[in-house]
């Protein structure tokens, strides 16, 4: 059985709750989680704080407070200047500004316009299977760029609601679509290439 009483080291914490050192340093020292000080100042971090901040939950009223939280980017190159784990810290902390217990971190890099995301098919399979009442994400677009509602519409037939936290877009919002198009043209051009290149194939071998 787990000891909840142990403590763990900043290492262990951040790699448990998902997030950089730098943020769960300024949780710390904003008083948003805090940790347990060693004699020579180490930060250590209770193993119940996290296991409950992480949705594992003892009791009806706290798996009514269950929450998945989503974060995206579009690009590879977004992920490598940290735009996924700032993204990812500023929605943590708003959960932690709420009390919501965390259930699931969902986080991809992929365009928004994808219908074919890992990390979305398994929000979606959290939702159908009633396992969180609440979906939080940074901006709408985060979860999709046109069908928003539809997404409402679906999540509420579940009895989860979505929580947007920014209604202002980043600056970077009108590249990232610039982005997710050019990423769809290329991805019609490559069908057409191969299905062109296909039927050229079956008509020489004819």
């Amino acid at each position: 059985m787990m000891n909840e009483d142990k403590l763990v080291n900043l290492d262990v914490a951040t790699e448990m709750l998902g997030v950089s050192k730098e943020t769960l340093r300024n949780w710390d020292d904003s008083g948003k989680f805090k940790s347990v000080r060693t004699e020579g100042n180490h930060r250590r971090y209770k193993l119940k704080d996290i296991l409950d901040y992480l949705g594992i939950v003892k009791s009806k009223e706290e798996q009514s407070n269950s929450t998945a939280v989503y974060c995206r980017v579009s690009s590879h190159d977004q992920k490598q200047k940290g735009d996924l784990e700032r993204q990812k810290g500023r929605v943590l902390e708003h959960c932690i500004n709420k009390g919501y217990v965390v259930s699931s971190i969902l986080e991809e890099v992929c365009s928004g316009m994808n219908d074919n995301r890992p990390k979305l098919k398994k929000l979606f399979e959290l939702v159908k299977t009633r396992k969180i009442n609440r979906v939080v994400v940074e901006h709408k677009d985060r979860l999709t760029r046109f069908m928003f509602k539809i997404f409402e519409d679906f999540f509420n037939s579940y009895d989860v609601e979505i929580e947007v936290i920014a209604q202002k877009r980043n600056q970077s919002f009108e590249d990232e679509l610039v982005e997710d198009m050019i990423s769809l043209m290329s991805s019609f051009s490559a069908k057409i290439y191969g299905k062109r290149s296909g039927e050229r194939r079956k008509e020489k071998n004819k």
